[in-house]
């Protein structure tokens, strides 16, 4: 105790004999337009998102407090339709640090200003393998897991479990597109067999038909030993677990979910984690949250290990071999070189519990076996991340 007690002292003392570096963010935040769905039982939260930023800015701040170090974060919450692009100008004349709750298109519109040239941009929402691949900016860090991370972790832990026949039923929202195509090219890649696919076009209303129309609705489906199901609207598919016309277990949007973050997390210091964002939020952690809340912890274990709040001394740490986040996972994280996105493990969930967690014992890789979920550095076309590749 006694040593502990002396080592804080003198890193006290060494922060008051030295200028206080700050480092200040914005976490721009671009609602989107509200969709009708069956069910309201699960409504967004309005900080979600935000939350996340600001319990890693507390994180970011109780080590800087030793350091001579600070942190500051701005939140811009635009409402949908609105002009994104003037926000982020003003947002990056104060700041060259952006977390960036957006759409795809956004983020690379964002990215390609010429205010942004020399920023580091966290995308903690947009999934869609165009960041991943040729839609990547050298000035883009992705800590949202793909909608490709997603399926293979899905693909993982089906393939272990040797339930290697599915069904996939899709929405058809282009959200729901992307996690259909995911999932297909993930079986493909895992060698499990889709042996039938149908749109979703039912039009009535579940909450009081789900037993009538679910079952004529799955009872052509050829057999088959999961039933997965791309519905990133979350409109009509916990409607369908439990009346399908075969009895079978469902995944992907509901069922056995592949996820960023879950509450039913535990181990490696999750509960923890869980705890101080209810304590914070009076709710429970989003996946959305917990991608927010690495992008800053992001900044700040980057400022804490370089002393600078420069873009280009974090940026060239961050993708360097001595950056490692611990993300309460069991793995540390860090940054894929060749399209900027944070390799962390992925949870398969179900409400109440983890069902295994991917990559999944087994499945291995000659560099990081994290880098078996999502595209790998042969599999992706970015060549615009700069000479990180």
């Amino acid at each position: 105790m006694r040593s502990w007690v002396l080592a804080a002292g003198l890193m006290l003392i060494a922060a008051a004999g030295r200028a206080e570096t700050v480092l200040g963010a914005t976490y721009l935040k671009l609602r989107e337009p509200p969709r009708p769905v069956l069910s309201n039982l699960d409504p967004i939260p309005e900080d979600e998102g935000i939350a996340g930023a600001r319990l890693a800015l507390a994180d970011n701040m109780t080590t800087g407090s030793f350091l001579g170090q600070s942190y500051t974060l701005d939140v811009v919450d635009l409402q949908p339709g609105a002009d994104a692009l003037t926000a982020a100008r003003d947002a990056l004349a104060t700041a060259p640090f952006l977390i960036l709750d957006a759409d795809a298109a956004t983020v690379m519109a964002v990215a390609d200003l010429p205010e942004a040239r020399d920023a580091l941009i966290f995308s903690v929402a947009a999934q869609d393998r165009i960041l991943r691949d040729e839609g990547c900016r050298a000035n883009v860090f992705l800590t949202a897991v793909s909608y490709a991370m997603r399926a293979d972790a899905l693909m993982q832990a089906l393939l272990v479990k040797r339930w290697t026949r599915l069904a996939l039923i899709s929405g058809p929202t282009p959200a729901d597109r992307a996690f259909a195509e995911a999932l297909k090219a993930s079986a493909t890649k895992f060698g499990l067999e889709i042996v039938a696919e149908k749109d979703w076009s039912e039009r009535a209303d579940l909450r009081r038909t789900a037993s009538a129309e679910v079952p004529l609705f799955t009872q052509d489906l050829p057999d088959h030993d999961v039933l997965l199901i791309a519905d990133e609207a979350d409109d009509f598919a916990r409607y369908l677990a439990y009346n399908t016309w075969l009895p079978r277990p469902v995944a992907g949007s509901e069922g056995m979910t592949p996820v960023g973050w879950a509450p039913v997390l535990e181990q490696w210091g999750a509960a923890q984690l869980q705890s101080r964002f209810e304590d914070q939020s009076a709710r429970q952690m989003r996946p959305r949250d917990y991608a927010a809340w690495a992008a800053m912890r992001t900044l700040g274990e980057a400022m804490t290990r370089t002393n600078s709040a420069d873009p280009a001394t974090l940026r060239a740490f961050i993708l360097s071999d001595e950056f490692e986040l611990a993300g309460f996972k069991g793995r540390p994280l860090s940054y894929r070189r060749w399209n900027g996105q944070l390799r962390q493990p992925v949870p398969v969930v179900h409400p109440r519990a983890l069902v295994a967690e991917a990559p999944v014992t087994g499945f291995l890789h000659q560099r990081n076996e994290l880098d078996t979920l999502g595209l790998d550095e042969g599999e992706s076309a970015c060549t615009l991340f700069g000479d990180a590749k």
